[in-house]
């Protein structure tokens, strides 16, 4: 496959989902109800994968998700998620002291947004539905991105090149976020440009890294793991204080993304001197 058709394949596919997706965000709004989550179009995006993987002639195991190294990935992703969220939350807590606050740690679900939060409660079911609703994501994106990108755009591309790409589109697949504030008013089109760019290089880190992991272990799942546990994370534990909750988590969330990034960077530097 040339570069052009590589670059075609990625872009028909990519676009096809944006456009499912952009439907969902707008007029289904999954992720407003009880599911918290805009699971519609990740199923359409997993059956779509299924579809591409029958036309190569290829299987899940080939993308990454192998039951060799599950408990190693599995592992390692929670060492990330946790070790990099940890000292976030303790950022976090640090500076709304330094405000004058008094923040506490709660647990209830929510849907994960830097702009507009739909509460669901903390009982078991709500607990339950917002991990299958996580994996169900984690599923997609990693098959997509991490995954079937990935595969593609080595074949013609350096795997430095290729995880960029897949980062890069990883960062505008998050853009979608931002409709719906603009479209209801509570955000004008400069605060939407500014959150979209951010979107961008916050996914974008975590995607580039989460392809070196794949590219480090072989499999998907230390990306996968990590990024099932920071979405759960996102969902379910919560910074409140007397003035509201989650006022900073734009801090917490860009903190414990880069810290993820640079040990990654680390490990993948010892590891090519060890070599």
């Amino acid at each position: 496959m040339g570069k052009r058709k590589t670059i075609n394949v990625i872009s028909l596919i990519f676009l096809l989902l944006m456009i499912v997706r952009t439907i969902e965000i707008i007029f289904v709004k999954t992720d407003q109800t009880w599911i918290c989550e805009n699971i519609l179009h990740k199923i359409c995006c997993i059956l779509l994968i299924w579809i591409a993987l029958d036309m190569l002639k290829s299987n899940w195991r080939d993308l990454g998700f192998s039951r060799e190294g599950f408990f190693t990935g599995l592992k390692y992703g929670l060492a990330l998620g946790i070790s990099t969220f940890f000292l976030s939350y303790v950022t976090e807590f640090i500076v709304l002291f330094g405000m004058g606050k008094h923040p506490s740690l709660q647990f209830y679900i929510t849907n994960f947004s830097l702009t507009q939060t739909h509460t669901n409660g903390s009982s078991l079911l709500a607990v339950i539905v917002c991990i299958i609703g996580n994996m169900v994501n984690v599923w997609a994106e990693e098959g997509l991105f991490r995954g079937l990108f990935y595969k593609i755009g080595m074949q013609c591309y350096s795997q430095k090149t290729a995880n960029i790409i897949q980062a890069l589109l990883f960062g505008i697949w998050h853009i979608t976020n931002v409709i719906n504030p603009v479209l209801d008013g509570s955000m004008n089109i400069a605060a939407a440009v500014f959150m979209g760019i951010g979107y961008i290089l916050l996914s974008g880190i975590l995607a580039y890294e989460w392809g070196m992991c794949a590219a480090l272990t072989g499999t998907l799942w230390t990306g996968a793991s990590e990024h099932l546990f920071n979405n759960f994370i996102g969902n379910a534990l919560h910074t409140v204080t007397e003035t509201g909750a989650d006022e900073l988590m734009i801090i917490r969330i860009t903190l414990s993304n880069i810290l993820s990034l640079l040990f990654v960077l680390v490990i993948s530097r010892k590891k090519i001197q060890h070599k």
